[in-house]
């Protein structure tokens, strides 16, 4: 078998052969004026026009048979045969047969027909090269079967996973069907800062950039646009969302990474309540537009959206399923707790909010959902309004489907003193190494002090699609952060 550079070796002399033969291989211009999806969708039109078309695509598939040669042309996951004579082609078709490679880029024109065998066709009556490949495509079913490979080359990947092709498709139909529900139910889109002086909004780990001009140290963002989106509440606009990157420094599992898709959605003049029926409905709605279903089965859970969304109290599921009140327990007897569990948890600036945090996460694992998580702590809700009955509890949301947190939403807190005082705690839990404690934000204060009417907040992740499209959050995205190869 050739190596890999002796292949290219050949495709180079080619290349050559071309430019010898006055084509350029890499024109900048292209004669195309029917897609490979236009010519198949209406092939039947064309044919009873009877005219010539010029499509184009990439070579699939070629195979020849002496005075004919028959490729494969793909476009946008369409294909479509093309049927090359040497009849037709003339002294032109010995320089295409001895020159053009699976992988190629070539345009022909034309005259759809059907084949003997039924097979849709364009008769080439001319042909030009589009783009030259110089290394051969890797063999779909034995030599692109490494998961760290197929993720480093992605565009391949695309290429020759149908699976794939249709998840990068459906994700972008996702994020399209959550903007559009959104836009229905009049809300403005807004952009909002990436780099941020203080990175707020959410309990994670920055990434810190140094700004040459101004010469300061800033952060990439840890939300989209939290604290920046309820500052337009005090300015006066009543319904805003972003969807747009955040970034967190911090561990990479199944779940998790570091550089992802968010939206964020603020809803004036509304509280949790409010914003659990506008989750439920949109949730429901993105994955009938998207899948066309509402059952799911996401790794070992069967999950229907359809059904009516459950209610899970924080303080009654944990106890239910571990025994500790977290209302009435000490850190001590949580890390016994974690222990007994067999939780392996991070010790640095391990602390009450953290071993609550940890205890819920084991339970979270437990239901399959779709539901809500209510009731949780004031300790781990820094930026939540109290429940008005149990100053112990928050007015936030969460859903839960698979047993996973997808989304999480609040009554937002715009009292500015529990704020100022909720800023103090978390700056106490920063400085005894809490580095995922949030960040004191005096100019956000400070434009509560102006006043923001009683608004609920809601935000999402990919995530969601990972989870219904039922993969890793890495292998759904489109291309993932990788370490360098001679890492």
């Amino acid at each position: 078998m050739a190596s890999l550079e002796e292949l290219r070796n050949e495709r180079l002399k080619k290349l050559n052969l071309l430019r010898e033969g006055g084509y350029n291989p890499y024109p900048a211009q292209t004669e195309i004026n029917t897609s490979i999806e236009e010519a198949v969708t209406n092939f039947d039109q064309f044919v009873a026009k009877g005219h010539d078309i010029t499509t184009g695509g990439r070579i699939m598939a070629l195979r020849r048979q002496g005075g004919l040669i028959f490729v494969d042309l793909f476009d946008n996951g369409v294909k479509i045969q093309t049927l090359l004579k040497e009849d037709n082609l003339g002294h032109t078709f010995e320089l295409l047969a001895d020159t053009i490679d699976i992988g190629d880029f070539i345009q022909v024109t034309g005259k759809l027909i059907t084949t003997k065998r039924g097979e849709k066709t364009v008769e080439a009556e001319g042909w030009k090269i589009l783009a030259k490949s110089l290394r051969p495509l890797p063999d779909q079913w034995s030599g692109f079967q490494d998961t760290e490979e197929r993720l480093r080359k992605r565009y391949l990947d695309i290429l020759l996973n149908d699976d794939v092709r249709d998840m990068v498709v459906k994700r972008g139909r996702f994020w399209q069907a959550v903007r559009n529900f959104l836009l229905s139910k009049n809300f403005l889109e807004v952009e909002t800062p990436v780099l941020e002086n203080t990175a707020g909004g959410a309990d994670a780990r920055p990434f810190v950039t140094h700004h040459n001009a101004l010469d300061i140290d800033v952060f990439l963002r840890i939300s989209t646009g939290e604290l920046w989106q309820k500052k337009l509440m005090v300015a006066g606009f009543p319904r805003t969302f972003e969807i747009g990157r955040q970034f967190r420094n911090e561990g990479m599992d199944a779940e998790h990474v570091q550089d992802y898709s968010q939206m964020e959605f603020y809803l004036g003049y509304a509280d949790y309540e409010q914003g659990m029926q506008l989750v439920e409905e949109l949730y429901k709605h993105v994955a009938q537009e998207v899948f066309g279903t509402q059952q799911f089965k996401i790794g070992e859970f069967e999950v229907d959206l359809g059904k009516k969304w459950e209610r899970y109290d924080f303080r009654e599921t944990v106890k239910k399923m571990t025994g500790v009140d977290v209302f009435e327990t000490k850190i001590e007897e949580i890390e016994a707790k974690l222990k007994e569990l067999g939780i392996v948890y991070d010790k640095k600036g391990f602390n009450i909010t953290r071993a609550i945090d940890n205890l819920w996460k084991y339970c979270r694992k437990q239901i399959a959902g779709p539901g809500f998580l209510v009731g949780v702590p004031i300790e781990i809700s820094p930026l939540a309004k109290r429940d008005e009955k149990d100053p112990r509890r928050t007015q936030r949301f969460q859903p839960i489907i698979a047993g996973s947190e997808l989304g999480n939403g609040y009554s937002e807190l715009n009292d500015p003193i529990d704020q100022m005082e909720r800023f103090n705690e978390q700056a106490k839990l920063r400085e005894a190494g809490d580095d995922e404690a949030q960040m004191k934000d005096e100019e956000f204060v400070e434009a509560l002090e102006y006043g923001m009417p009683p608004t609920c907040g809601f935000g999402m992740s990919e995530r969601v699609f990972a989870f219904l499209a039922n993969r890793s959050t890495r292998e759904a995205q489109i291309f993932p952060l990788m370490r360098p190869k001679d890492k």
